[in-house]
């Protein structure tokens, strides 16, 4: 896994994307603080505007500099990740300055702890990234890394495929903002 890391580090502090597994489905990822990458990330998923990515970090700790957390929230977060949830959080005046506007532009932040050792190095040594499913925007999620390579062909990712494989469910998006979590329904 280490050189599986490394390399994919490398890629996302380069401004490449790229494509690896997660606890949840495969993700194709850019890093958060690269407005390029991410743009580049929106166009091979063909994702219309104005729709959030959420953001990958590698610890519970790092949720703090990037959004804010109540003590229900932190509870929550302490609780259940690394895991496949989603949170819908504020974000920082530092996230709102630093994170690309697909992540950070609206009220609320979605952040991820994934429960999976390669996506979490990849978060740890070049991250934030933003993680979202491996997939065109409408499409099925993918399966498998061959999935991913033919729904992202032509986007000039870098695909890591190491176990465990992901379980094929896409997280569980809570709403941390009001007086209790709140599921939210997918669009």
């Amino acid at each position: 896994m280490d050189r599986s890391a490394g390399t994919g580090a490398r890629a996302l502090l380069r401004g490449r994307l790229v494509v690896h597994p997660t606890d949840t489905l495969y993700a194709l990822a850019a890093r958060a603080l690269d407005r390029r990458a991410v743009a580049r990330l929106v166009v091979a998923k063909g994702r219309p505007g104005g729709r959030p990515l959420s953001v990958a970090v590698s610890s519970v700790e790092e949720l703090e500099r990037w959004a804010e957390l109540d003590r229900a929230a932190r509870s929550f977060a302490r609780d259940e990740l690394p895991g496949a949830y989603t949170l819908l959080l504020r974000p920082t005046p530092e996230a709102r300055a630093r994170l690309a506007p697909e992540v950070a532009g609206g009220p609320t932040i979605g952040l991820r702890v994934p429960d999976h050792p390669l996506a979490q190095e990849l978060a740890r040594r070049a991250g934030p990234i933003v993680a979202t499913s491996a997939n065109r925007s409408g499409e099925p999620s993918p399966r498998s890394l061959a999935d991913c390579r033919q729904a992202l062909r032509g986007a000039g990712a870098l695909f890591l495929d190491e176990p465990p494989r992901p379980r094929g469910v896409p997280s569980t998006i809570v709403d941390l903002t009001g007086p209790r979590p709140r599921t939210v329904p997918r669009r």
